[in-house]
This record gives C-alpha cells, sequence and structure tokens, in this order.
C-alpha cells in the first residue's frame, strides 16, 4: 500500500429528505446530538467509510440518524468550501431523498440524533454548517426535475387521485395548474393506471384511484 505525503479531506455525505403533507413540502432534519453545532438543526449525514461506495454511505447515514430507508435517493452535488466544517478540511457529497408520507411516520432519531423533526421548507431554523446551501441546491433540482420526469411519482402514496397528483405539482410549483391539460398529460405518458378503486372525499362524488405504472422508475418526459 502507497503512503502519499499529501493531506487529505475527510468525505461525507449529507441527505435532504422532502415529502408533502399537510399540503406543503416539508423536509426532514436532525438535532445533533454532537460538536460541532451540538443542538442545532442539520441534515442527516456523516462521515463516508473507507471502504464504502457513496451512494451505500449516504443511504446508511441516512438510516442510522432517522430509520428511513428504501428511499428515492439521488446524487445533487458536491460541497467543498475550505472553512464549511470547524473540525478539518471535509468534502460532503450531497444527496436528496423523496419520501412518500405514509413514510413519515417512521422518521425516528438514531445515532448522533437527538431527535428529527419535519420542518416546513418555508419556515426552516437555523441550520448547521452549510446545510442551507444544500437545501437551497436541492429544492432547485426538485423543481426542475419535476417538470422533465416522473419523480413527483417517489412523493405519493400507493394509490392516489388525479387531484392528489395534481395538488403535489401545485405545491412544489408554487403555481395553478389548468386541471383538464394536466390530466390530459399525465394520463398520455401511461405511467399510472386505475386500481379499479374509488375514494370519496368530503361531500365530492367518489374519484379514482391511481397507481404507478412502474413505482421504481423514473421516466424522463416533458411534462410542464
Amino acid at each position: 500500500m502507497h503512503c502519499y505525503h499529501h493531506p487529505h479531506p475527510a468525505v461525507t455525505t449529507d441527505i435532504a429528505v422532502f415529502s408533502i403533507f399537510e399540503n406543503q413540502l416539508n423536509i426532514l432534519l436532525i438535532q445533533r446530538a454532537n460538536e460541532p453545532f451540538k443542538h442545532h438543526w442539520a441534515l442527516p449525514g456523516g462521515f463516508v467509510d473507507m471502504d464504502e461506495d457513496l451512494n451505500e454511505g449516504a443511504a446508511r447515514e441516512l438510516h442510522e440518524e432517522t430509520k428511513l430507508s428504501h428511499l428515492y435517493l439521488e446524487q445533487l452535488y458536491t460541497f467543498g468550501a475550505p472553512q464549511r466544517d470547524p473540525r478539518e478540511r471535509v468534502i460532503t457529497v450531497a444527496y436528496y431523498a423523496l419520501a412518500a408520507s405514509s413514510d413519515v411516520s417512521h422518521a425516528q432519531a438514531g445515532s448522533d440524533a437527538v431527535k428529527t423533526t419535519w420542518f416546513p421548507v418555508s419556515s426552516l431554523p437555523t441550520l448547521a454548517f452549510d446545510h442551507k446551501n444544500i437545501i437551497d441546491a436541492a429544492l432547485e433540482r426538485i423543481i426542475s426535475k419535476i417538470r422533465y420526469s416522473t419523480i413527483a411519482l417517489q412523493l405519493l402514496p400507493q394509490q392516489f387521485t388525479l387531484h392528489e397528483l395534481q395538488n403535489l405539482y401545485e405545491i412544489i410549483l408554487n403555481e395553478n395548474l389548468d386541471k383538464r391539460n394536466f390530466r390530459k398529460r399525465i394520463l398520455a405518458l401511461d405511467c399510472i393506471v386505475e386500481n379499479g378503486e374509488q375514494r370519496r372525499d368530503g361531500q365530492h362524488r367518489p374519484a379514482k384511484l391511481y397507481v404507478a405504472k412502474n413505482p421504481d422508475k423514473i421516466d424522463f418526459i416533458k411534462l410542464i
């Protein structure tokens, strides 16, 4: 094994986990148990093991600190400002993850976390490190990607109505969409299918329920 004398930075992964519930986009934060930034809110994450793939490290840290697993997880960007971590020179590979509303209650604090809490992205607390920059970058990616892919389906429960799907798009994009055009486009993509069931909300007539045709596949399309 070669011995290199050039200093080596440490590498971490940080994960921005988003979900939609209570009619708003939310992000999962942990309250740190240790210094630096003890008791501050932060994204779940941690140091990558020497024999560990980056994606494996991100999934492991997410599960260790929040108990969440099997979420849609995508590499976002690398953040490497020299002074971003007061401990040492640390480069972080940031990820974002999408959790269906049915997964929200499963989040709970694990190692290095005092507790986990979902916060509306419009009302974030003061964050540790440069995690506000990571969240901003993740939001920009999601808003962009939702327009040209079926990634939004990852945020939905197993079965859903067309109204719920459109509402999800409107929350993320922060704009109203024409009901007829939206439904025509989404059905033409052949990415969702009726499951033969209906659900009644309030006094409205029952609405058809749909499921994702290929729930683990992200199709790249022009939707919005």
